[in-house]
């Protein structure tokens, strides 16, 4: 076979054929650093051009820095502006370089070229070199000064820097008060607009700790100065009107003669082209009037229009920033736009982002005159081949019918989307609908006509089987089937694992009992004796909760869990009316486009859920027997909770503190969950109830508890054998976790060499595999820490799974212990806390 073919392709700009290739470049750019011959430029030019490239793609070529600075004497603009930009990338992380910049830096911001002027005074702004401040003064002097206007532009903003590099440099040379003069005298509207937007940045710093500071920047909120810029407002640029804008939200007139003034001086820039000057103008309407109610009302009639212009002109971007700013004002003056509810129909075209604006706003702007035509459009979009919208549209309807406009034809659409054979849609609907009954019981017939019709087997996202299964519960009376479709789900209560699903369950379950006993006696007992064995903390608590009441009394029991309800009225609000005025008020920012005030997403408090990032990343997870471990990812949250505080505070209230479950005795339940007794409900008579009343509420629901015969001896343990090459995956640990019950769950003491030795988790791990016992994951911070453990006994494919919490302050543990093998798991439960004296002991 031949070999290939040799190519003679050239090495790209981009890709140095190697090493010797800036050696190269460096001898190259000498040689033409003092040659005068013709066309010698553009040779400087490819070499530039490579060089930039290089730079560009992380190759160090600083080395050529003197050779870059030696070609610099030239007269053409390109070569200056590409030489200034790899000057600026180097002189940052190279002050001693940055030296060697000053003089030919200097030497050009002298140029006959007022182009090369402002350039060279840029770049010698931008080298953010502190100890070399002392020779940016002249220049920027001199530049502030200068003739040309883009040179002046150039140099206002290198004072911003100045500031910025060393504010004692910049007050000390009296550069506030050159600014000041260019911002009421320059005839340039650029130059005035950089010198408002350095001097705002300037005495915002300085009015902390300068009184004249503070004065001056009161200053530029005085009349003259505000009509001046209001004046001029047609020469400044789309950003700097903004400037101004927002400068003169700022003031205020003295009455309300200024106040027409200053919306007469705007109202054109209403009609401008531009989303950013159109809203900043309507903030300052919209503020100014704030005390005038007519006239407000009158400005969200005037302002409508132009900013409907936008919605529909607009790319899609500012079609949703723009729609945003709407929806806070439908929000406070709906009536406005309720006969504008078509500019918010959905366009084919449009990204689901707008389309799910839009549909907030129809929903806000309806009222009794629009809600047909309004319902009707939204029902069109129900069979939206966009799932996401097509919910969104039917949670409207909802929303719609909760406002109280002509609910008959509502109720009558939504019982409709219960019919389709789309799953989404039925379970939208079924949310909707227990909605619609909390407010308006007396549709309760035709509802549940319907919903009874619905197989709880086709409904599966958790939101939708929960508001099934409280229907089922709370007109279990008008259902022939509920009892024995909550008996079916009760069935099933390892499969679900929702715990939302699991609370509606045991309440449904509670509450059907009260109404029709015999058909739901069993159900009960199950439900109860599956949801006190249940790793969810609220489910096992709740559970609880109702086993205790049914000791103490049916009748009391009855009075807590199914009273006589009214209808609500109101649904909560997500917003409060503090959280809407404050995001008013900051009308023409993010807080809009967020829905929430600046401080919730801009201050390191208020981030909510990013501040979990950090701990997230501390849990780690195992997946074979060494002790090096991989990063848990964040929807592990089943296994991995938190471990910090969270801990501390919950204490040893969790599934495992020591409870008698009730013993469910028939064949749904294979096995008894047995925890060690702490809780009185073992002993009836310490909670004021009769040991006969007690045991007759356990016969009724099937739990069964025997009087209990006179203690025996414990059996001794038999002996156990660990493998010690045991493999057990996450998720097949995650998933035996779900399904097992507890078998034991006890605290124990650690010895203080052990809580000392514990410094690290590693150590631990460690230990306990010399024992057979493998971790599978570990996390928390000291003093608390969380780990999970499993072992597989010898010659057996039985696995044991262990929650173990220790508190190295208190030096108390906290185990909990599943297993395939629950006879066993005594025997476990020694040999573990045999290793676990052990640590720190050997």
């Amino acid at each position: 076979m031949a070999p290939p073919a040799q190519t003679n392709r050239s090495p790209s700009p981009s890709q140095p054929s190697g090493k010797s290739e800036v050696t190269d470049l460096k001898s190259q750019l000498r040689q033409l650093a003092g040659s005068r011959l013709p066309g010698v430029d553009d040779s400087k030019r490819e070499l530039f051009k490579k060089v930039i490239s290089y730079m560009t793609i992380g190759i160090d070529v600083s080395s050529v820095f003197g050779e870059m600075v030696m070609c610099s004497a030239t007269s053409d603009i390109v070569l200056k502006k590409m030489c200034y930009l790899y000057v600026g990338n180097y002189a940052k992380v190279n002050p001693d370089l940055a030296l060697l910049t000053i003089n030919f830096l200097q030497r050009d911001c002298k140029d006959e070229d007022p182009m090369i002027r402002g350039l060279a005074l840029r770049s010698l702004g931008s080298l953010n070199v502190a100890n070399l401040v002392e020779y940016l003064v002249g220049p920027l002097n001199a530049g502030l000064k200068d003739n040309n206007s883009y040179v002046r532009i150039v140099a206002v903003i290198g004072v911003l820097k100045l500031y910025h590099i060393s504010v004692t440099t910049c007050i000390d040379a009296d550069f506030p008060a050159v600014l000041k003069h260019l911002l009421l005298n320059d005839q340039d509207a650029q130059v005035v607009a950089n010198c408002l937007f350095a001097l705002q940045e300037i005495w915002n710093g300085e009015a902390s700790t300068s009184e004249e500071a503070l004065k001056e920047r009161e200053a530029l909120l005085s009349k003259p100065v505000i009509y001046y810029f209001l004046n001029r407002i047609k020469e400044f640029s789309e950003w700097a009107q903004c400037l101004v804008l927002d400068l003169a939200v700022k003031y205020v007139p003295a009455d309300s003669n200024e106040i027409f003034d200053i919306m007469n001086l705007l109202e054109d820039r209403l009609q401008h082209a531009n989303g950013a000057v159109v809203l900043a103008t309507a903030k300052v309407f919209l503020h100014m009037t704030l005390s005038m109610t007519d006239v407000h009302q009158q400005v969200y009639e005037r302002i409508k229009a132009p900013l409907l212009t936008l919605v529909s002109s607009g790319s899609p971007e500012q079609s949703y920033a723009v729609l945003s700013h709407l929806h806070l004002l439908v929000m406070r003056a709906p009536y406005v736009f309720s006969s504008d509810y078509k500019h918010f129909y959905c366009q084919y075209n449009e990204p689901s982002y707008v389309k799910k604006l839009k549909l907030e706003m129809l929903t806000a702007v309806a009222n009794e005159s629009s809600t047909y035509e309004i319902v009707t459009e939204l029902c069109e979009y129900a069979a939206n081949v966009d799932i996401p919208i097509a919910r969104e549209s039917i949670r409207a309807v909802g929303k719609i019918a909760l406002q109280q406009y002509d609910v008959n034809a509502i109720v009558d659409r939504l019982l409709q989307f219960l019919e389709m054979e789309k799953d989404y849609v039925t379970a939208e609907a079924l949310v909707l609908v227990k909605d619609l009954l909390r407010k308006y019981p007396q549709w309760s017939h035709d509802c549940i006509a319907v919903v009874g019709n619905i197989s709880s087997q086709n409904v599966q996202e958790p939101k939708a089987k929960a508001a099934l299964i409280w229907m089922l519960g709370e007109y279990s009376q008008d259902m022939s089937d509920a009892p024995y479709i909550l008996e079916s789900l009760t069935e099933n209560w390892d499969e679900e694992h929702s715990a939302e699903v699991r609370l509606h369950l045991l309440t449904a379950v509670m509450k059907c009992f009260f109404k029709r006993p015999p058909e739901t006696q069993k159900a009960l007992g199950a439900a109860l004796a599956s949801g006190l064995a249940d790793f969810h903390q609220d489910v096992h608590d709740r559970a609880l909760f109702y086993y205790r009441l049914l000791q103490h009394n049916v009748t009391d029991a009855e009075r807590v869990v199914n009273p006589p309800k009214q209808a609500v009225s109101v649904f909560a609000d997500t917003q409060s009316s503090e959280v809407k005025d404050r995001i008013f008020d900051e009308f023409n920012s993010l807080s809009v486009v967020y829905q929430k005030p600046s401080y919730m997403f801009t201050d390191k408090e208020h981030r909510g859920p990013f501040e979990f990032s950090d701990e997230l990343g501390n849990l780690a997870i195992r997946t074979e027997s060494d002790v090096p471990v991989h990063v848990v990812e964040a929807n592990d949250k089943d296994l991995l909770l938190g471990t910090s505080e969270k801990e501390e505070s919950r204490g040893s209230g969790t599934n495992g503190s020591a409870y008698t479950a009730p013993l469910y005795d028939t064949s749904l339940l294979s096995t008894a969950t047995q925890v060690q007794p702490e809780l009185p409900i073992s002993n009836p008579a310490a909670a004021g109830l009769s040991p006969q009343s007690s045991l007759a509420i356990d016969d009724l629901l099937g739990l069964g508890l025997p009087a209990a015969p006179a203690p025996t001896p414990a059996p001794s343990p038999p002996s156990l054998k660990l493998n010690a090459g045991a493999v057990l995956d996450p998720g097949t640990f995650q998933q035996k976790w779900r399904q097992l019950p507890i078998c034991l769950s006890e605290e124990l003491s650690v010895s203080p060499q052990g809580a000392a030795a514990l410094t690290t988790p590693q150590a631990l791990l460690r230990h306990m595999q010399g024992h057979s016992i493998q971790c599978i994951a570990s996390g928390g911070q000291s003093p608390n820490l969380k780990f999970f453990f499993f072992a597989q006994k010898a010659e057996e494919s039985s696995i044991f799974l262990i929650e173990c919490k220790i508190n190295t302050s208190s030096a108390k543990t906290q185990i909990t212990i599943k297993a395939d093998d629950q006879s066993m798991s005594q025997a476990f439960s020694t040999l573990f806390q045999s290793a676990l004296s052990r640590f720190g002991t050997s």
